[in-house]
């Protein structure tokens, strides 16, 4: 692998980490136009509200998930995430299988750092990446940068790392037709209730939900469809209110995702 493609390698394993380990399944198509007149009265409509309302109040939580994403990738994630004023936190990241681990092992580590702030995030790498680029460990990464890129990752980027959290699941789930209570679980010890449905009709794509007494969640699974085979993420929220920090990593240790696109190559 040479050194430009092993860098650019880098670059989009740390973009695709960065939206699988906060956004699953990101439609939120559905009915539109009567159906919040329609569905207003509805038992489990004003159920979800609340949830929607109680998440979003919270404005933070500890955070440990799994995502596949067919045979790409899988990684778990663990940390805080805050979303009071965009999407801020820190989470530690490890690839655990899927052709994007055995890439990042060849590049000397398979778990990263990432740390979300309102207008950017930040993947730290590992020592053998550093080396590659002048001892630096932090990649950078702009949203409104990443959107001038365009493609497949670009697009929309900026808007999904802000609009990112738990209770997007819920908006998606109250943006289908199917939504219906499954019954009470006991979920890591609390008792919850369980919500499905199928945003949008779509039956590829489903959401769960799983929410205690105090309208919070505890657990949320999410199925759908990418353009490398079946996508699943299931995470586990906890200690709501949680203080989240996330401070920008040191200047002089962090190089621009751009810059290192432009990098030449230096050999394998």
């Amino acid at each position: 692998m040479t050194g430009t493609t092993a860098l650019r390698t880098v670059v989009s394993i740390a973009v695709t980490a960065a939206l699988a380990c906060v956004t699953a399944c990101t439609s939120s198509g559905g009915p539109t136009g009567s159906t919040d007149s329609a569905r207003a009265t509805d038992p489990s409509t004003r159920s979800l509200r609340s949830v929607e309302r109680a998440v979003g109040r919270a404005g933070s939580a500890r955070v440990e998930s799994t995502t596949v994403m067919g045979r790409e990738l899988s990684l778990d994630a663990v940390g805080a995430l805050g979303w009071r004023d965009g999407l801020t936190g820190t989470l530690t990241i490890t690839y655990t299988g899927g052709t994007t681990a055995e890439t990042m092992r060849r590049l000397g580590t398979t778990a990263m750092e990432a740390r979300y702030l309102p207008d950017a995030y930040y993947a730290r790498m590992g020592d053998e990446f550093a080396v590659r680029v002048g001892g630096r460990h932090w990649i950078k990464y702009v949203y409104a940068d990443l959107e001038d890129l365009g493609g497949a990752k670009g697009a929309g980027f900026a808007d999904r790392m802000r609009d990112t959290t738990p209770h997007q699941a819920v908006k998606r789930l109250l943006a289908s037709d199917d939504v219906r209570k499954v019954g009470e679980e006991t979920t890591r010890g609390r008792r919850t209730t369980h919500w499905t449905g199928t945003p949008g009709g779509a039956t590829a794509q489903t959401v769960d939900i799983w929410v205690d007494d105090r309208d919070l969640l505890v657990k949320k699974v999410e199925r759908g469809r990418t353009e490398t085979g079946e996508l699943t993420q299931t995470a586990y929220y906890s200690d709501y209110g949680v203080a989240v920090l996330a401070e920008r990593p040191p200047a002089a240790d962090t190089a621009d995702f751009k810059e290192l696109l432009k990098a030449p190559g230096e050999g394998s």
